[in-house]
């Protein structure tokens, strides 16, 4: 089965970096994205991207936060960028059916991967 799993979430001072990975095992299809939770809020799209490079990114995020895989690894990536408090949230992968920021698209999900910024 597909297994996604996140790793590099952490606590960081705003303006701060952080970069998440995700390996993905016995995914092969195109379509990944990164997602995040807070407590009592629906799970939302932060960005995605298909095998061919084409990435779309939540208003929020734009210019800060950056999508990225490795196809060769399988590891889908998140570098994010002078963070801010509002983006302290679980973050997690997903792999899908379509490409687009709504979790419904997507089928498999890892574990997800706290981040903190104070």
């Amino acid at each position: 089965h597909v297994q996604l799993v996140e790793s590099g979430g952490g606590s960081v001072q705003a303006g701060g970096s952080l970069r998440l990975s995700c390996a993905a095992s016995r995914y092969s299809g195109d379509y990944m994205a990164w997602f995040s939770q807070t407590p009592g809020k629906e799970r939302g799209g932060v960005a995605a991207i298909v095998s061919a490079g084409s990435t779309i990114y939540a208003d929020s995020v734009k210019g800060r936060f950056t999508i990225s895989k490795d196809n060769a690894k399988n590891t889908l990536y998140l570098q994010m960028n002078s963070l801010k408090p509002e983006d302290t949230a679980m973050y997690y992968c997903a792999a899908g059916i379509w490409w687009s920021l709504r979790h419904y698209d997507y089928t498999y999900w890892g574990q997800g991967t706290q981040v903190t910024v104070s």
